[in-house]
C-alpha cells in the first residue's frame, strides 16, 4: 500500500508543475487535483470519475495508471448494496392497486360480451321477411358500386422509407510525426480503445455509434477527420476532444 495524493503531489512538485499547471494540461479542474492529493474522495463528482481523473492525473505525471486505479479498489470501500427506498407498506398497496385493476378490466370484458349478445339478438330479430325489397335495394346498390368500381385504376404503390444515413465514423491519423494517443468509449473512465504511441503514417478507424474521448500528447501532429469533415481548433498542447456523430465537442 502507498499514499495515493502524496505520491501524485510530489510526482507533481518533482517536475516544476503547480495544479493549475496540471489543470490546464489534462482539463480537470485544479479543485479535483487538489482533492486526489489530499484523498478527499467526497469531493469529487462519484467513482467512474474519480477512477477517471486518477487514471489521467497519474499517466500525466509519467505513472502507472493502473497501479494507482488498484491501489484505490483496495483502499477505498463502497457498498455495493443500497436499502431499498420504498417501503414495505407501498410494496403492498402496490400489489393491491394491481389486483384491483385485473378486477375492473375482467367486469370491463364481461360487459362487452354481454352487451354483444345483446345487440346480435337484437339484429337478428328484426331481420323479416317484410324488409327483403330493401335487402334488394342494397344488393342492386352493391353491383353498381361493382360495375363502377371495374374501371378505377388500382392505388399508386406506397413508397418504400428512405434508406437511413450511413453511421459517421472517424479517422485520427498520424501525419507529421509520432503522437500519444489514448483513445476511450465516452469519457475519460470509458473503456479503452487504444493507448499508446501513433507513428507517422499510421491511422486509427471507429465508427461513432458512440462518442469517443481522445487525449492527444501532440496534437499538431495529427488530423482528425468526421465523415470527410476535418476537425480544427485541436488545442495546441497536450488536451483532450470529445468525438461526436455532430461533430467535435470540449472535453
Amino acid at each position: 500500500m502507498f499514499a495515493i495524493g502524496d505520491s501524485l503531489r510530489d510526482a507533481r512538485t518533482r517536475r516544476g508543475l503547480s495544479a493549475a499547471d496540471v489543470q490546464k494540461g489534462i482539463r480537470i479542474r485544479e479543485r479535483y487535483l487538489t482533492a486526489l492529493e489530499e484523498e478527499r474522495w467526497e469531493m469529487l463528482p462519484g467513482e467512474a470519475y474519480t477512477k477517471g481523473f486518477l487514471r489521467t492525473y497519474a499517466e500525466f505525471l509519467g505513472l502507472d495508471g493502473n497501479l494507482y486505479i488498484d491501489e484505490y479498489n483496495a483502499r477505498v470501500t463502497h457498498r455495493e448494496d443500497e436499502p431499498s427506498l420504498v417501503p414495505e407498506s407501498l410494496a403492498v398497496h402496490h400489489g393491491t392497486r394491481t389486483s384491483v385493476l385485473r378486477a375492473l378490466v375482467a367486469i370491463f370484458v364481461v360487459g362487452a360480451l354481454v352487451a354483444g349478445l345483446v345487440a346480435w339478438r337484437l339484429g337478428g330479430s328484426a331481420r323479416t321477411p317484410a324488409h327483403g325489397a330493401q335487402a334488394q335495394s342494397v344488393a342492386d346498390a352493391s353491383a353498381v358500386a361493382a360495375a363502377g368500381s371495374a374501371g378505377t385504376p388500382a392505388p399508386a404503390a406506397t413508397p418504400s422509407a428512405p434508406t437511413p444515413a450511413p453511421a459517421a465514423r472517424t479517422t485520427i491519423r498520424a501525419t507529421r510525426g509520432r503522437c500519444w494517443v489514448s483513445v476511450r468509449v465516452g469519457g475519460p473512465a470509458g473503456k479503452i480503445l487504444f493507448q499508446r504511441n501513433l507513428e507517422q503514417g499510421q491511422a486509427l478507424h471507429y465508427g461513432l455509434a458512440k462518442n469517443l474521448w481522445v487525449r492527444l500528447g501532440r496534437p499538431q501532429a495529427v488530423d482528425i477527420t468526421i465523415g470527410r469533415q476535418r476537425v480544427t481548433g485541436l488545442p495546441a498542447s497536450p488536451g483532450n476532444v470529445l468525438l461526436t456523430r455532430n461533430g467535435p465537442e470540449a472535453a
